[in-house]
């Protein structure tokens, strides 16, 4: 462990309900939807699971069923070949979702569409047999994986239908088009029969009308989709924004509507939902089923569900005034998890298992971390632990805080530039550390939220970027009877007379709980010297963090380990491999600290959907289901502890169950394995094993007497570092000391 580097912080478990009795759980009424009629909203899948695959693949389909809750709807959107073949594809033009544009590179044409006109290479151009011969799927959307392109052939009408989905709806969006050039969407669908479709919608009027009598007798119901509010409508030359005014006048050609989901909940210029509008009521009123669009995973949306999608859909269907009737995806599992197994959470449900949910510096994914109103968040959330880093300020005063360095945290940058100093003990860069300020300096910063992924456009809550306040200790014990430190012990013992590890024992001694016995308490570190000096107090329980990637744990680490500490903390890639965004294996590292009954957390968890492996669907719940009910661990150490919650207290998160739905972790390497090997990425060489001497510290340092030492003018030299301070160096780890509610403990 870098000597030099050591870090605590504090975790307050906080007790929960104790789960319900089998009779009491039975009690519990069946969830009651707003929808018209009273029903479960529908899952639409757009092209299959086009948040993977290529749109409307035969991979996009199967996987869209397996993975998602019964009565899936399929849905495909038609495009008309030259020889009036139905395909399902994303668009009129083959361009952005095949591979047309290499093979006929100079085949681009320019239509007038709508009253626009366009360029590209359009369906209508070619005959089937040319496209089915020559022509493969790509994916759409740059962010999506790309090592599915140009391998899945496209796909007809009838090859969907032929895989028999639960449901299927065909979207018809240019039959005006494929008019003026010959071709006919409605005698295509008599060609069919309207057999096996349970859905068209279109945005012309005129197509809707023409079907009707067809579609009645079919059993098939019809959809009017309203485009953006200023385009114009090709049958009645009005804009959607008009017609959405005579909503009853719809129900006399359709059943239902489809919209943007920003006619529901839209948003203001900061991405902020506004006051939901009453589409829903008004066209509910009209006897109209509502169906939303738009929804996907990896799109930046409202800073109101802290990049949860799942939050998303629970806003359109479990908001207490209205749901929508269906949502259309290119995420059905997350879709149908949402709705299936985490709405209608009201109040503290209990959690399932045992796995505890640790917060990373408070609810630091919508607050400035380790501020009061994070960790109020936290509390709100239903987090089991909540984390305090201490550091130390000039004047003596221990505070809460991620780093000793404030520049990114905080305002710090525009007030104290001048006091900017260089640590390499700490950092390799120069930076305005907390030992340096005294405490009315430090309150007279604002704290700033922490976004590890600014530089790819993503900001957290930038409306209280800087909201709320730093806290003392002695506050955060007041606000959770609990305490942390995080802080560099070796470096401020050595050369700021400032005993970090002292400050925490004195700190739990003033708590007595080192006297109690109804509360555990955790301390983490990555360094078993500071594990060590707390042995000889009975309640604590000591955590030690491997900060570097391992991948095994062979049995004389684990007994070094145990030597220490009674559990550990994870990195994330230390349990699952990932390459380039895939999950490429597990390991057995927790298995091989379980069987020493060690515990295992792992961290650190964020919701942003550029840290989640492609194999997780782009879903922090289905990451949280991966670490949690696939490799097991003890807990998850998170920024949003909503999300953890939610999923831990849903019934679909104890796959023990018998239950038509559950939230299933992902295989690693599954999804790679549908791509072509030449596809692939290559293979990374394995984490390496961990070293019994990475466990192993030399003792710390005494805390310098500065009196004597400026008296004499000497300096204090630093430590050196130990020998196994491997990788250690550029991560500074997340160390920490928790504080757990033995009872519900011995519950779980």
């Amino acid at each position: 462990m870098l000597r030099f580097i050591i870090f605590f912080s504090l975790f307050i478990h906080l007790c929960v309900a104790a789960p319900k009795t089998p009779a009491a759980a039975a009690a519990v009424p069946t969830k009651k939807w707003l929808t018209l009629n009273g029903q479960e909203p529908a899952v639409v899948a757009r092209g299959g699971f086009s948040g993977l695959f290529p749109e409307s693949s035969a991979p996009a389909n199967d996987m869209a069923v397996s993975t998602s809750s019964p009565g899936l709807t399929m849905l495909c959107n038609l495009q008309m070949t030259k020889d009036g073949v139905g395909l399902c594809l994303s668009d009129i033009r083959l361009d952005n979702a095949t591979t047309i544009s290499s093979l006929f590179p100079k085949a681009q044409k320019t239509y007038k569409v709508n009253g626009q006109d366009l360029k590209g290479w359009f369906v209508l151009d070619y005959d089937a047999d040319t496209i089915f011969s020559n022509v493969s799927l790509v994916q759409n959307i740059f962010s999506r994986p790309s090592i599915f392109d140009g391998q899945m052939p496209v796909s007809a009408v009838e090859d969907v239908l032929g895989t028999k989905p639960p449901k299927f709806w065909l979207s018809v969006q240019y039959d005006a088009f494929y008019m003026e050039h010959k071709l006919s969407a409605a005698e295509y669908l008599r060609s069919l029969r309207f057999r096996g479709i349970n859905v068209i919608s279109s945005p012309e009027i005129g197509f809707l009308k023409s079907i009707g009598m067809d579609a009645g007798r079919a059993k098939t119901k019809l959809i009017f989709e309203f485009k953006e509010p200023e385009a114009i409508e090709p049958t009645t030359n009005k804009k959607y924004s008009e017609l959405q005014q005579n909503l009853a006048a719809i129900k006399a050609f359709a059943s239902g509507v489809l919209v943007p989901k920003d006619y529901i909940w839209p948003l203001d210029s900061a991405k902020y939902l506004k006051p939901a509008t009453t589409f829903v009521a008004d066209a509910h009123k009209a006897g109209l089923e509502v169906y939303a669009s738009g929804f996907a995973n990896d799109m930046l949306t409202s800073f109101n569900y802290s990049y949860d999608p799942s939050a998303e859909y629970l806003q359109f269907v479990d908001n207490g005034q209205f749901s929508v009737d269906g949502v259309i995806t290119d995420f059905p599992p997350t879709a149908s998890q949402s709705i299936t197994c985490l709405s209608h959470q009201k109040g503290n449900l209990p959690k399932s298992g045992h796995a505890l949910v640790i917060t990373h510096n408070g609810a630091s994914g919508d607050y400035p971390g380790c501020t009061d109103l994070a960790y109020q968040k936290a509390v709100d959330d239903g987090a089991d632990v909540i984390d305090c880093s201490v550091q130390m300020s000039k004047d003596g005063i221990a505070f809460c805080h991620d780093a000793a360095d404030l520049t990114a945290s905080t305002t710090a940058m525009t007030t104290f530039m001048s006091r900017a100093t260089s640590v390499p003990e700490i950092q390799p860069t120069n930076g305005i550390f907390s030992f340096d300020l005294t405490w009315a300096e430090i309150q007279s910063v604002k704290p700033q939220i922490e976004s590890p992924f600014t530089a790819t456009g993503f900001q957290r809550n930038p409306a209280n970027k800087n909201a709320g306040k730093f806290i003392t200790l002695a506050e955060f014990l007041d606000f959770s009877k609990a305490k942390a430190v995080a802080g560099n012990a070796a470096y401020l013992a050595s050369k700021k007379g400032l005993g970090v590890v002292d400050a925490v024992k004195s700190a739990l001694a003033k708590s007595t709980l080192d006297k109690q016995s109804t509360q555990k308490v955790l301390i983490q570190s990555d360094d078993s010297s500071v594990l060590a000096s707390f042995e000889a107090v009975p309640p604590y329980t000591r955590v030690l963090s491997i900060d570097k990637e391992i991948g095994d744990a062979p049995k004389p680490s684990v007994e070094e380990i145990k030597k220490h500490a009674d559990a550990v903390n994870l990195m994330r890639t230390s349990l699952v491999t990932v390459s380039q965004s895939f999950a490429t294996g597990k390991t057995n590292v927790v298995e091989e600290m379980h069987k020493a009954n060690i515990s295992v957390y792992v961290s650190v968890l964020r919701n942003e959907y550029i840290s989640i492996a492609f194999d997780y669907f782009s879903d922090p719940t289905v990451e949280l289901a991966t670490f949690i009910a696939g490799s097991g661990v003890d807990g998850v150490i998170t920024e949003f502890p909503a999300t953890a919650t939610r999923y831990l207290r849903s019934p679909c998160s104890d796959l023990n169950k018998d239950q038509p739905y559950a939230i299933l972790p992902a295989e690693a390497g599954a999804l790679l394995s549908v791509a072509d090997k030449e596809a692939q990425p290559p293979v990374s060489a394995p984490n390496p094993p961990l070293d019994a001497k990475d466990v192993i510290d030399p003792p710390l340092p005494p805390v310098a007497n500065l009196a004597a030492s400026n008296a004499t003018g000497g300096a204090q030299p630093h430590p050196p570092p130990p020998s196994g301070a491997v990788a250690i160096t550029a991560n500074l780890g997340l160390s920490l000391l928790a504080m757990l509610a033995l009872g519900v403990l011995c519950v779980a």
